[in-house]
This record gives structure tokens, sequence and C-alpha cells, in this order.
């Protein structure tokens, strides 16, 4: 390691290791976590640690854990010291919850969210959850004992030899051992993740998506009804969650409560997590259930739920007077703890050994800002603004962007269904950004952006609409994103696409990665027609160009997290030209070409099974 002091004062003013990382994100849950003292707050964790040492020696079946603690307090990050522990000891598997989109259908976004947490790598062995739930069923059903990855390594030549029937065979043996197991399809759809080939439609169908038809013939399973898809949700989930807790533990994390959204009954967010968490309590087989909201919330919403003897009951089902765990402010000692930690891994990162472990900060003045008992937050916002003398250049926003794009690179499928609604968000934000300038791009002077105005049947299809003048006429352009695979849902959003005169637009504009599937007849006819006959535009997505713009619409939705004003990330994104040279942006805006983009990714190709061929590099005897 270096010592020179130069190269480490050189470091210090060109990186903040403080800065853009105030808040705790998803990826940070999953993925690397930031610098952690076990010790702080170690009553939370070590409750949800005991819980399940308790289930796995049978002393208990559920526990509902509440912890509560203000703004800023650590919270989330209590919630990822538990995830990276649990993945070192491969002991359980951790599903986390952190956005409600629609209140509405909470459990079909619960199940969307299980299927996703599911995907992420569970242990050190570098496979998903999916697959190594996978492998344990086969393991019991055969009454073999490999690893997933040696099962994935063997599939590609299974599939070869034995074709679709492998599936069947495996999911057979499987059912003959599990007779609580109602739905089969469930049990397919699982051992298809252990195929490289077949993984992302497996998952896909796991979370509650349509597959084309293609897809789901030659994977043998049917697509789920879109009828009732609350029911079908609540009933995928208990199965789901039945399954893995013969295998291992599941700890079911619920975080970011405490927004203001309300269904349509009027209930909060944390009033129907509460509520749903009550259901898990109950008909959950094993499990850990772990809510994280501030005291305001339990005190002034989930206390005042219908029943909320029993909700509260289930909620701190381990806690004797009933109340939840109180997280701590910071002393002095924690202070120094948590700043020494971050520079620690700060300094190792960077090859360097600073002159003492805290420099360039005073321990004694880091002990005087510990008597304020601050929060976590806090402490990282002081050390990001004392870290190095401000050149008075650097954007306050800039961190923080740097930290969401940063955490964006780890999703592995941005361009995916899941996150539809979030790439319109972004979009929204972009056009918004536009607007308050009243800037001019492609020829048109942006003036506002308009909500759809639309009864419950027609809403959630065409996203905004974005209204501006170009060549002295008023311009209203709908914005709808599809990314959605079901022909019946594509068939929907295109019908009201074209509909120009109910929804008040004079060009409907269609953002989409993928090709229309071959076999929904009536969405390629609204496309052909608003292509060529309404003067409308299908624009490619790309994850190069709605990236950034993810990234900058997450700093501002956590702009009060971030301590950033909105003049400032509007600012940030004007300065930075974030908008006004995005490709995506321009093609919106652009004169329609009046055809469908190149490069589109078509997923309605059949998925292809190897056929079967006379050798076989498997050693392991399936008598199918």
């Amino acid at each position: 390691m270096t010592n020179s002091t130069s190269n480490i004062d050189d470091l210090i003013r060109n990186h903040n290791p403080f800065a853009g990382h105030t808040v705790v994100r998803p990826p940070q849950i999953w993925a690397k976590s930031f610098p952690d003292v076990a010790s702080i707050n170690a009553h939370a964790s070590d409750a949800v640690f005991n819980a399940i040492k308790q289930i796995r020696q049978g002393q208990r079946q559920v526990v509902g854990i509440t912890i509560t603690g203000e703004k800023g307090l650590g919270k989330s990050q209590i919630i990822s010291r538990i995830r990276h522990r649990l993945q070192a000891e491969n002991g359980a598997l951790f599903i986390y919850m952190s956005k409600y989109d629609n209140l509405n259908q909470i459990k079909y976004q619960f199940l969307q969210t299980i299927a996703s947490s599911l995907r992420v790598f569970g242990t050190s062995q570098g496979v998903m959850q999916w697959q190594e739930l996978a492998a344990a069923l086969i393991n019991e059903g055969k009454q073999w004992n490999y690893t997933p990855q040696q099962y994935i390594n063997l599939f590609p030549d299974w599939l070869r030899k034995y074709s679709s029937k492998l599936v069947e065979h495996l999911t057979d043996c499987v059912i003959q051992i599990k007779p609580n197991i109602h739905n089969p399809y469930l049990v397919k759809a699982i051992l298809w993740t252990l195929s490289n080939t077949h993984r992302i439609y497996a998952t896909h169908w796991l979370s509650g998506l349509e597959l084309t038809q293609s897809q789901a013939e030659a994977m043998g399973l049917p697509n789920p009804k879109r009828a009732d898809k609350e029911a079908e949700s609540l009933s995928t989930i208990g199965q789901i969650l039945d399954i893995t807790s013969d295998y291992k533990i599941p700890v079911i994390c619920f975080d970011e409560l405490d927004i203001a959204d309300a269904d349509e009954n009027g209930f909060t967010s944390a009033q129907i997590i509460a509520s749903l968490a009550k259901y898990l309590y109950n008909n959950l087989e094993r499990g850990v259930l772990l809510l994280a909201m501030y005291p305001e919330t339990w005190q002034y919403q989930v206390k005042t739920l219908p029943q909320a003897e029993a909700v509260i009951d289930r909620l701190v089902s381990e806690q004797p007077d009933r109340q939840p765990i109180i997280l701590n402010y910071l002393n002095s000692d924690d202070v120094v703890a948590i700043v020494s930690q971050w520079l620690q891994d700060f300094y190792q990162e960077n090859q360097q050994t600073p002159p003492h472990p805290l420099y360039p900060f005073d321990s004694n003045k880091l002990r005087e800002f510990g008597k304020s008992k601050p929060t976590v937050r806090a402490v990282l916002r002081w050390c990001a603004e004392h870290f190095a003398p401000s050149n008075g250049r650097e954007d306050p926003v800039q961190p923080c962007f740097d930290t969401e794009l940063a955490n964006l690179e780890a999703i592995e499928d941005i361009l995916s269904e899941e996150y539809n609604d979030l790439i319109a968000k972004a979009l929204r934000l972009a056009f918004f950004s536009l607007a308050c300038k009243k800037q001019t791009l492609e020829g048109i002077t942006l003036k506002k952006i308009e909500e759809i105005k639309a009864t419950n049947a027609d809403k959630g299809y065409i996203h905004f609409k974005v209204v501006g003048v170009g060549n002295n006429k008023v311009v209203k352009i709908g914005v709808a994103v599809l990314q959605q695979s079901g022909g019946k849902y594509q068939s929907a959003a295109l019908k009201r696409l074209i509909d120009y005169k109910k929804f008040d637009i004079t060009r409907g504009c269609l953002v989409r990665s993928k090709k229309i599937n071959s076999g929904a007849a009536l969405a390629k006819s609204c496309v052909k027609k608003l292509l060529q006959e309404q003067g409308g535009e299908w624009v490619l997505l790309q994850s190069q160009d709605i990236k950034p713009l993810l990234a900058i619409w997450r700093v501002y939705a956590n702009r009060k997290s971030y301590a950033v004003t909105e003049n400032e990330v509007l600012e940030f994104i004007h300065k930075q030209r974030l908008v006004m040279d995005n490709l995506l942006i321009r093609e919106i805006l652009s004169d329609p070409s009046g055809q469908e983009p190149e490069n589109l990714f078509d997923e309605d190709m059949p998925i292809s099974i190897p056929q079967s061929r006379s050798d076989s590099a498997n050693t392991i005897k399936l008598n199918i």
C-alpha cells in the first residue's frame, strides 16, 4: 500500500465516498451493501436471527416483527444486514418489498415481488434462489444430492436427450412426494429455471405474467387468467411460500411503508401491508415477517385499523409488551464506528494507508457531533459535506445521480415488463423538465404534461400526454409504454392509443422494445392503423437511453432523503442535457416515420427444446 499523504489528499479531493449515499436503495439490500457496524441497533437484527433459530428448532412456526425508527435511523440498513448474513449462512429465502405502485392490486404486486426476489442470487454459488429451490425439489423427489449448478450444467444434455418429457418426469416425481401441492404447473415452472434457455420465461410466468402462446406451449404452462388477478395471486403466493418453507425459512421484509398513497377504499400502504402480513401470519407454514416504519405510521395508521388488536398481535408476536422494536439514535461511539468503517472500506478499495483511521476527520469533532444523537443519514450527510474542502463546482445532484445509475447497472433486465410503469414515470419527468423551461426540441415547444382523462376501464394504458406547439399548431402526444407480453393487453392498450378523439390527442406514440406477438391480430391491426393512417409513431425503447432517465427519476422521487430540491434536480437535468441529448426523447418528439423501428426484440420466437440424440454427456440415469 502507498503511504504518501499527497496521494491520499489527491484521492480525497477527487472522490467523496459519502456523497450520494445517504439513502439505502434496493441494490444495496441485494448486492454490495453500505459499510455496516453490526453492533449498532443489533437488538433489531438479532430479533430476526433469533426468530429464524426458533423456527428452525421447531419452537415456533411463524414470527412477526415490526421495527420503528425515525427517518434516517437505519431501518433499511438493518434489513440489508439481515439479507447479507442470511446470504452468507444460506439458511433462509429472502423476500423484500419496498415498492407499492398499485395498492388496489397489492396481492398481485406481492406475487411479482416474490418472483423478483427469488430471481436474485441466493448464495455465493451464484445461482438464483429459484434455482436453489428447484434443485431441492429434484433432490427430494429423486433422492439425489446434487447442487443447483450441477443441475444447470446437466440440463442442456438432458433436454437434448429427453426433450420436454424431462420436466414432465421431474414434475411428476415431485408431485408424488408433495400431495399438498395443488398446482403442478408451479413446480414445472420452478424446474424450468434450471434451464438457461427457459429461465427468463419461467420466472416471467411465476410472476403471474403472460407468455406468448408458443412459449407457453413449448414449456407446458397455461397462461394465467386475467379475470381475477388478485384472487389467483393469493393462491399462488400461498403455494410458493409453502413449497419454499419445506426447505428454507422464508424471511419476508416490507420496507418503505410510510408513503402517503391510499387505495380506492382509503387505506394507506402501511395499513394494507399490515393486513396482508396478518393473512400471511395466519396461513404460512413457516416464516418470519418483518415490517419497518416510522413510529407515527405505527401509531396513527396500523393501530387505527379495524380489528387492530388482531393485526398487532401478529406483527409484534415476539414482543411481550406488544410494542414494536424501537431503533436507537446514535451516540458518540457509534458515530466514530460508522465513519471508521466507511473510511476503512474506502482506503482499502483505493489501496491507501491513511495517517490515522479517521483521516481527514478529527475524532473530537465526530464525538462532539455524536452528542446530538444524530441519525445514520445525518452522519453520512455531515461527512459528505465535510470530507474535503468544497471547490464550489460540485453539483449536489451529481453524486446522487451517479449512485442511482450504478444501481441500475446491477439490474439484469431493465426492459422487462416489471419496470414498465417506472419507465413511464421516468419519461414523464423528462418531458416535465422540458415543459418547465418551455424548451423547444425537434421543432416542438413543450408547454405542459397532462394526465389522460379516462374511466377506470381505460386507465393505465396511455401513461400521459405531452402538450406543445409545432409549426404553429397544438400538438398533443399520447405516450404509452408497452413492454407487456400478453396479446390481450397489447390489443387493449393499442386500441386506446389510436382513439385520438376519445383521449384528446393528436398523435399516438408507442414506446416498446419488442415485436408485437404474431398471434395478436387485433394489436397488429391497431399498430398498422397507428403508423400508416393516423400519423402515429412506434419508438424503440433501448436500455442505454432509458437508464439515465430512470436514474434521475429515482433521485427526483427520493429528493427529500437525498437532501436535494426539485429545482436542483431539474437544473441538473438541464445543465447535463440529460433530456435534450436523449435519443429516446428526441424520437418521441420527432416527425413520425410511419414505420416499425428496426432491431426490435422478437419475444414470440418458439423456445426450441433440443431434440433427442444417442449420446449424452450426463452420468445420471433418469429412466424416463
